[in-house]
C-alpha cells in the first residue's frame, strides 16, 4: 500500500510547467488550479480535484501576474474567470490546510507544545521532524532551540510562516509560539505546505514579522 508520505515524495519529484513564467518546477513549488463548472478558476491546494491542472508558481507576485495577463484562459484555451482576489484566497486556503493538519497532529499525539516541552523533545529517542515557530516569535527562543538541535546533530525543518494567532486557533490554546511535530505523514505535509505559503508571505530581509515579539514561555 502506498503511504501518504510516499505519495508526497512522489509529488515532490514530479515537475510541472508554470503557466505564468513558463518555468518547469517541482510540484512542491507550485499551486494547482482547475476550471470549475461555471468557468471559474478554482485553487486545488491538495491537488486532488478532477480536471486538467493549471499550475502556477507558489508566489503571490507570479499568481497576480497570471491573473492580470489572463494566463489561465490562455492555458485552458477557453474563456475562464480568475477572480481579482485569487491571491488572497490561495494564501487563506494554504493557512487553513496547515491549521487542519496541525489540529490532526495534536489530536494524534504527534505535536509538542511550549518552549520547555519542545526543548525536552529534542533530547528524546525519536526527535521532532519539524519545529513550528510563530512568525512574530522572539529570535532568542528560536536560536536556543536551533542550537539545542545542532548540539544533538539533528537536522530539523523549521516552519515559521504562521502567526501566533493562527497557531493558537488551530491548536485551541492561547499564545502558541513554539511547537514541534513528530515524524510522519502530517509533518511532511506541513513542511510541504509551509514551503508554498512562504511564497505568499515573504518579508524583507532582516525582519521577523509584523507584530512585537512574544514571551518565550508560551503555553
Amino acid at each position: 500500500m502506498t503511504t501518504l508520505a510516499a505519495k508526497e515524495d512522489e509529488a515532490a519529484m514530479r515537475e510541472r510547467r508554470c503557466i505564468a513564467t513558463g518555468e518547469v518546477r517541482p510540484e512542491e513549488k507550485l499551486i494547482r488550479f482547475v476550471v470549475g463548472p461555471e468557468g471559474d478558476v478554482v485553487p486545488d491546494i491538495a491537488a486532488k480535484l478532477p480536471g486538467r491542472g493549471l499550475w502556477v508558481t507558489a508566489d503571490a507576485a507570479v499568481l497576480a501576474r497570471a491573473v492580470a495577463k489572463n494566463a489561465f484562459a490562455k492555458a485552458a484555451q477557453a474563456s475562464v474567470r480568475a477572480a481579482p482576489g485569487l491571491v488572497a484566497l490561495v494564501e487563506r486556503l494554504l493557512v487553513q490546510h496547515m491549521q487542519s493538519d496541525l489540529g490532526l497532529a495534536r489530536r494524534a499525539g504527534l505535536l509538542v507544545l511550549g518552549f520547555d516541552n519542545v526543548l525536552r523533545g529534542l533530547g528524546e529517542k525519536v526527535a521532532p521532524r519539524a519545529l513550528v515557530e510563530a512568525s512574530e516569535g522572539a529570535e532568542d527562543g528560536r536560536r536556543k532551540l536551533a542550537s539545542a538541535a545542532a548540539a544533538r546533530g539533528l537536522r530539523i525543518e523549521t516552519i515559521d510562516c504562521l502567526s501566533s494567532t493562527e497557531l493558537s486557533l488551530a491548536l485551541g490554546r492561547e499564545n502558541v509560539i513554539h511547537a514541534a511535530v513528530k515524524p510522519g505523514p502530517l509533518a511532511e505535509r506541513l513542511i510541504f505546505d509551509s514551503a508554498r505559503l512562504v511564497g505568499f508571505r515573504m518579508r524583507p530581509a532582516g525582519t521577523s514579522g509584523s507584530s512585537p515579539a512574544r514571551n518565550e514561555r508560551d503555553v
